[in-house]
C-alpha cells in the first residue's frame, strides 16, 4: 500500500495534472464563440395588369379584321415589379373568340410578328404607339428568355391579331382570353 495521506493525495493529483498540461500544451484548449447573421430581402412583388383589351371593332359577315401590335387598338398588358429584374413571360392565346353562350365562336389568328415586349418603358400603362425598345415584332406563341423590366421596373407587352369572321358569322359579340404568366428568374 503507497502512503498517500488524504491531504497529500489531492496535491498530488494536482501536481500529476499540472505536468501533463506543461508536457502536453495541446490538451489546454481555448475556447471562443462568435454570432454571424443571415440576411434577405424579398423583390417587389411582380404584377401584371390587362391594361386594355385587344379591340377588333365592328366588322361584317366574312370581313377579316387585322389589329397591328403598334395601334391603340393593340392588346396592352403592363408589368411591373422590381428594378431592371429578369423576368419570363408566357402568353396563352385562344384560336377562337366566342358569342356570350359559346352558341358561336369566329377565329383568332396572330402571326410570329404580332408582339413586341417593351423592356424601355418609363411608366405604366404602356403605350404601343409611341416608341418602343426591347423585343419588337417577335412570335406571340415563343416569347424570348432575358426579358428585364425597365430602369423605372416596368414592362409592356402589346398583342396584335387578326380574325377571321365566316359568311354566316351569327351576329354580336365575341369575346377570348388571352392570358399573360409572368415570373421572376432570378437573373
Amino acid at each position: 500500500m503507497l502512503g498517500f495521506s488524504r491531504t497529500t493525495l489531492p496535491s498530488a493529483i494536482i501536481l500529476c495534472m499540472a505536468v501533463i498540461f506543461l508536457v502536453n500544451p495541446s490538451m489546454v484548449m481555448a475556447q471562443d464563440v462568435a454570432t454571424g447573421s443571415a440576411t434577405a430581402t424579398i423583390a417587389t412583388a411582380l404584377a401584371v395588369v390587362a391594361t386594355s383589351a385587344l379591340a377588333f371593332g365592328t366588322t361584317y359577315q366574312g370581313v377579316p379584321v387585322v389589329i397591328a401590335r403598334t395601334v391603340a387598338e393593340a392588346g396592352i398588358f403592363t408589368i411591373s415589379g422590381q428594378v431592371n429584374a429578369g423576368i419570363s413571360c408566357y402568353l396563352q392565346m385562344p384560336e377562337y373568340i366566342s358569342i356570350a353562350g359559346d352558341s358561336d365562336r369566329m377565329v383568332i389568328a396572330f402571326s410570329t410578328t404580332d408582339c413586341t415586349i417593351d423592356t424601355a418603358l418609363a411608366a405604366s400603362p404602356g403605350d404601343p404607339t409611341g416608341a418602343v425598345g426591347g423585343y419588337v415584332g417577335i412570335d406571340p406563341y415563343n416569347l424570348p428568355d432575358g426579358v428585364n423590366l425597365s430602369d423605372n421596373g416596368f414592362c409592356g407587352v402589346y398583342i396584335g391579331g387578326k380574325i377571321i369572321p365566316t359568311v354566316d358569322q351569327t351576329a354580336g359579340s365575341y369575346t377570348g382570353s388571352i392570358i399573360l404568366t409572368v415570373a421572376y428568374t432570378g437573373v
